[in-house]
Order: C-alpha cells, then sequence, then structure tokens
C-alpha cells in the first residue's frame, strides 16, 4: 500500500498519545534529494506545464475538464475553467517545476497532470512552510498504469527541492490520515435549473412555485455598506482575514500580497465584497466565493452548472454577511452557491436553506502529525 510507506498519519497510530507532534521525518539536506526524476513507464516522459501559454493551458484544461471529479452517479464533473487554473496556479512566489504534466512520448498527448503551489501554513502557534497539492488527475484510459504513486513521489521530489518538507492536500477518499473530514452543503440559487439536470427535487408534495418561493432571495444586499472590494481595501481585509483565521487549529498565514492574489476580485475566477461602515467608512467585514463551474453530463440543454463556493470573515452576524453573498451571487448568475462545514459555516447552513450533499471532503497533512483528529470547524483552511 503506496500511504503506508509515506510520512503521514497512519490508522494504526490514532491512539497513540507518545507519538510527537509536528514533523513526521526530519528535513534531509538538499543535495541528499534526488537529482533525477522517478521512472515513467517506457511510453511516458515528464514535462512541466508553462500554464501561461495559452496551448498548454487549454491541454490541461481538456485533460481536467474530461478526466478529473466526478460526483457517485456521474452526472457532474468539475470543469476549472482556464481562468481559475491560471489563478490557482499562479500566487505569489509560485514555482512552475511544480506545474508536472506526463505526455505519451511518440503522440505527446497530455495523459496526466499534478501541482504545488507553496503556502505557509498554521498549525496551532506554529508557522510552516508547505506544499498545496492540488490537481492530480490521470486520463481514465490510463488508470490501470499506476501512474498516481509516481506522480506522487516526483511532485514531493520536486518540494523537496526547495527545500520544503510537508504539505496540505484534500482528496473524496479516505487515506491514511485525514486530519478533518468535512461535509458539502449546497444552497440552491436557480431551483428550476437544479430540478431540470438532477441536482436537486421537487419531494412529494412539493410544486415547482412553492420550490420556487422557497429559494426566493431579496434583489439586493441588506447590510449597508456592503460592496465589491477594491484594491485598496487589501490591507482591511487582511487584517479582518488575519484575525478571523486565528479562530482555527489549521488556517493559511495569509499576508497581504496573499490577499491581493487570492481574494482580490478577479472576473471569471474570485468575487469579494466587503461591509464600509457608513459612519466611519471603516471595513468591518468581508465574505468572498470562487467559481467552480461543473460540467452536466449527457444532458440535452444544460452543459454548465455555475458553483459559488465560499470564504468568509465577518463582524456582521454571519448569518446576515451570508445571505447578502447569496444575494450577489444570485445577481451574477451563479446557479448553487457551496460550502464546507469548515469555519464558522455550520452556524449558518440550515437558517440559509443549505442542504447537505452527498459528498465529503478529507483534508491532510503530509509529514506532519497533529495529536487528535480536528472538528470541521477548527479547521481553516479551503484548497480549491
Amino acid at each position: 500500500m503506496f500511504w503506508e510507506t509515506q510520512p503521514v498519519g497512519q490508522f494504526k497510530d490514532l491512539r497513540n498519545a507518545n507519538l510527537p507532534k509536528g514533523p513526521i521525518e526530519p528535513p534531509t539536506h538538499i543535495s541528499e534529494v534526488k537529482e533525477e526524476p522517478y521512472n515513467l513507464p517506457n511510453l511516458y516522459e515528464w514535462v512541466t506545464c508553462d500554464m501561461n501559454s495559452e496551448d498548454t493551458c487549454d491541454e490541461v484544461y481538456n485533460l481536467l475538464s474530461n478526466n478529473y471529479v466526478e460526483d457517485d452517479g456521474n452526472m457532474f464533473r468539475f470543469s476549472y475553467s482556464k481562468e481559475i487554473l491560471r489563478w490557482a496556479l499562479h500566487p505569489p512566489g509560485y514555482y512552475k517545476t511544480w506545474h508536472i504534466g506526463v505526455r505519451v512520448k511518440s503522440s505527446k498527448k497530455l495523459v496526466a497532470f499534478i501541482t504545488g503551489i507553496p503556502a505557509r501554513m498554521r498549525v496551532r502557534s506554529e508557522i510552516v512552510s508547505m506544499a498545496e497539492v492540488n490537481f492530480l488527475c490521470v486520463h481514465k484510459k490510463l488508470t490501470s498504469q499506476r501512474l498516481a504513486p509516481v506522480m506522487i513521489k516526483e511532485v514531493t521530489r520536486r518540494v523537496h527541492l526547495e527545500n520544503i518538507w510537508q504539505a496540505a492536500y484534500t482528496a473524496g477518499v479516505v487515506l491514511p490520515t485525514p486530519i478533518t473530514s468535512c461535509q458539502y452543503w449546497h444552497r440552491s440559487l436557480n431551483p428550476k435549473k437544479l430540478i431540470d439536470i438532477g441536482f436537486l427535487s421537487l419531494g412529494p408534495g412539493m410544486t415547482m412555485s412553492r420550490k420556487l418561493n422557497l429559494y426566493k432571495l431579496p434583489n439586493s444586499p441588506r447590510t449597508p455598506g456592503f460592496r465589491k472590494m477594491e484594491f485598496r481595501d487589501v490591507p482591511a481585509v487582511t487584517r479582518l482575514l488575519r484575525a478571523y483565521l486565528m479562530q482555527f487549529v489549521v488556517a493559511p498565514d495569509f499576508d497581504e500580497l496573499d490577499v491581493e492574489h487570492w481574494i482580490l476580485p478577479k472576473e471569471e475566477a474570485v468575487d469579494s465584497y466587503v461591509v464600509e461602515s457608513p459612519e466611519d467608512h471603516k471595513i468591518t467585514d468581508f465574505c468572498s466565493f470562487y467559481t467552480l463551474p461543473t460540467s452536466i453530463l449527457g444532458h440535452p440543454t444544460h452543459s454548465i452548472l455555475k458553483a459559488a463556493y465560499s470564504n468568509v470573515s465577518t463582524k456582521t452576524p454571519l448569518v446576515h454577511l451570508m445571505n447578502d453573498a447569496l444575494i450577489a451571487a444570485k445577481q451574477k448568475d451563479f446557479d448553487v452557491f457551496s460550502a464546507l462545514d469548515v469555519m464558522h459555516n455550520e452556524t449558518f447552513l440550515k437558517e440559509l436553506k443549505f442542504g447537505p450533499g452527498g459528498s465529503q471532503l478529507h483534508y491532510y497533512l503530509y509529514n506532519y502529525r497533529i495529536k487528535d483528529i480536528l472538528r470541521p470547524c477548527e479547521l481553516g483552511l479551503v484548497l480549491l
């Protein structure tokens, strides 16, 4: 079993209180890191994917949109747009060498992909340099080739070459060993479309008009001073976000450059809003959500579900701020608003008519042990 050979928490160790928290294996000297890439099966070769190249970005987009995460019923598949991919993979200080592809030698066809980006993560009181590993995708026809383990080893090798020894990642499956497991919740913004594609059902005794009325939202946000975030708001939002994230056991350690990249609005990628006090013009709150289109598989009229995923920091009652976020997303023609039950999200999910989804997301740390499995509300981390 691949994961039993890796420096990750093992299920057999869950109740062992004597194991030290922190790094599982100490860092070695960079000179001891393997210089050559790991061997692939003979038909394939490693490539570094330049996501600034339109052609390469197209190839990655096509690979992911045809082969990446699907629901259990094979009705929906994540379809990360090129705008989202470039935004996700080019944070401050990114390493191009961590955007790794596998091509067929003869045809040069891109058949697998994995990425890492650098991040500073706070685990309790310790700031840890990590890689966030994401977008592991192998063409459906090659799943028997056992490419995924060698791709994980290769991205790990390249991360080690930058003197980084820990990582964070998520998966829809249970591996050794989640630091927490979170539930997806979904709030309908366009119920008619969601019922039409099978994402939502009417249920016994429910009519379409009653369903539409149930999910109806006001035409405009209710909180005074609620407006789109601007560049001048970056310092204030950074202060708010840092204070908010300090409440959680595991959370990113963001500075202003991170906020400028991850939170400042970008068309087709991320939308963010602040609350500016009408009295003294101070920024008291912010909320943001990112765009994740989802392909609707095999439907005659609908091909894309426009989904928003949330992130929030607040002094305004959270339920009021999130209701304004729902209204803003509805105004931008999103079909559904999704959230994990991380941070304080559980305090508004039911009141704002979110329903539990059918899938969980499991969070993992590589080469870093924390003593106890966290509750979702102790996690301050959202990975794309």
